[in-house]
């Protein structure tokens, strides 16, 4: 997430500044204000980036006026955010922005969780330990859910490092037959949760440090999908963006809703390819396909990604969750050990590949983390200016 917390809104600067304000009669837009600055601590869901964003320029306006602070160097990506955000706003009244402000705030204590209800099997599940991960073990199968469906199950850095955890130990255990991996909501992931960048920014490291680490974490994550030694299924209840979808390429079998699609906006973001999608989507859907998905940035429908070979089958949504559960009981039933040969002599011959494949595709990501290009399309991103 972009790294506004609550307590950055409600800040001692700010708290002076809004005490200062004239008392109102009860109904008055300041009292209002205030009580809904407290009242932000409380809402049920985090909001999103650019709500975020909205409250914190809203903020400054109410408390500070119009701004009056010299925009922020390129490369402070929150600040820079943040200046334009509140820079915006113009010659809004302090009192207009006072009740924009409490406006957002009701809606935002009045929502519940959004997304839809977990399904049971997520709901029955356990906490990983790592907010956003739910896993379950039934019949052999060891299955991981992303579980962020208000943030469209992007994937943050605490995460990677907890599925890297997870695929460790899941490849190690006897009792586990095979893994599943899925999402709560209406998708499967969005991919890598932008804010990733943001926050590790703020740390006051250097750009180069912060890129060899994300780098390096991306390659460790990919590692353990390509070294896992047992079967691998993803089911894809929706929309596959980014990471979530080019790692799709080292699973055994996937399975997806009607529903679903199928995205890598690498270049539209300033990126390159990830995933070992360099190698494995050219050799699964042919490289005129595959160079359209990972350069051009075409979507591809579930229909299509069955046709080319990407997905093993395509499920109408509404029977997805019944069918894709009868393959996994299906898959239950058959010899582990046969299972993991199998898919040792399909994998082995290009074992060595893979990974070398993931080590060159992380060695561009960090010259690609580190260039202009990138930190522009993410501010353009942040800015509500660029749309996957």
């Amino acid at each position: 997430m972009l790294s506004l917390s609550r307590r950055a809104l409600w800040n001692p600067s700010v708290r002076r500044a809004s005490a200062a304000l004239r008392p109102f009669s009860a109904a008055s837009p300041a009292e209002k204000f205030n009580q809904a600055v407290k009242d932000l601590n409380n809402v049920p869901e985090e909001p999103s980036n650019d709500v975020k964003l909205q409250l914190y320029a809203l903020f400054k306006q109410a408390t500070v006026g119009k701004c009056n602070v010299a925009k922020p160097g390129t490369f402070d990506f929150v600040g820079k955010a943040k200046w334009d955000a509140w820079n915006k706003l113009g010659e809004m009244s302090q009192d207009d922005a006072q009740k924009e402000y409490a406006s957002i705030v009701t809606k935002l204590a009045g929502e519940k969780a959004s997304g839809p209800a977990q399904s049971q099997e997520a709901a029955a599940g356990a906490s990983s330990g790592v907010e956003g991960l739910v896993t379950t073990f039934q019949d052999g199968a060891f299955t991981i859910r992303f579980n962020r469906p208000s943030k469209r199950n992007s994937i943050t850095l605490e995460m990677y490092e907890e599925v890297i955890k997870l695929l460790k130990d899941a490849g190690q255990r006897d009792d586990v037959k095979f893994l599943v991996l899925t999402g709560t909501g209406e998708f499967f992931s969005s991919g890598n949760d932008l804010g990733n960048f943001t926050k590790q920014m703020q740390t006051g490291r250097s750009q180069v440090e912060l890129a060899k680490e994300a780098a390096e974490l991306v390659r460790r994550y990919v590692a353990e999908y390509i070294n896992f030694p047992k079967p691998a299924i993803a089911l894809v209840n929706g929309p596959a963006i980014g990471v979530s979808c080019t790692t799709l390429g080292l699973f055994d079998l996937v399975y997806a809703s009607d529903k679903a699609f199928f995205q890598t906006p690498f270049t539209q973001l300033g990126l390159s390819p990830e995933g070992c999608s360099s190698y494995t989507f050219p050799r699964i859907m042919g490289i005129a396909r595959a160079c359209e998905v990972l350069m051009m940035n075409k979507q591809l429908s579930a229909k299509e990604a069955e046709e080319c070979g990407f997905v093993s089958k395509c499920f109408p949504d509404a029977s997805f969750q019944e069918e894709t559960q009868k393959k996994i009981q299906e898959m239950a039933k058959l010899p582990p050990k046969s299972l993991m040969h199998s898919k040792t002599l399909v994998r082995a011959p290009v074992l060595e590949d893979l990974h070398k494949a993931n080590n060159l595709e992380c060695e561009r990501l960090v010259e690609r983390f580190t260039s202009e290009e990138m930190m522009k399309a993410v501010m353009a991103f942040f800015q509500g200016k660029g749309k996957l």
